[in-house]
């Protein structure tokens, strides 16, 4: 059974960095892209970031590009989101979740709050 388990949310002021984690278990880790979506409360759920298998490949939501980075350690079956330069309205849930190339998430995590205050 796969489970990834986020942490490293908080309370921050606007401006300010947080690097979430999620460490994967009980599957091939090194096989899986891995995404970070987020979800604000009365909002859908929505992409922030992934990474590929391989770790070549990244990509970004527009309102995230430039201040959030995504990477992975292999070896500790770790992905993290680093996030600089904290807005208001990144305050969301937010989950990690895997998947195979080309197939949908099916792996989640529990989520992680993150609040930014102004």
């Amino acid at each position: 059974q796969v489970q990834l388990v986020e942490s490293g949310g908080g309370l921050v002021q606007s401006g300010d960095s947080l690097r979430l984690s999620c460490v994967v278990s009980g599957g091939n880790f090194g096989t899986y892209d891995m995404g970070w979506f987020r979800q604000a409360p009365g909002k859908e759920r929505e992409f922030v970031a992934n990474i590929w298998w391989s770790g070549v490949t990244t990509n970004y939501a527009d309102s995230v590009k430039g201040r959030f980075t995504i990477s992975r350690d292999n070896a500790k079956s770790t992905v993290y989101l680093q996030m600089d330069s904290l807005k208001p309205e990144d305050t969301a849930v937010y989950y990690c979740a895997a998947r195979v190339t080309y197939q949908s998430y099916k792996y989640w995590g529990q989520g992680t709050q993150v609040t930014v205050s102004s």
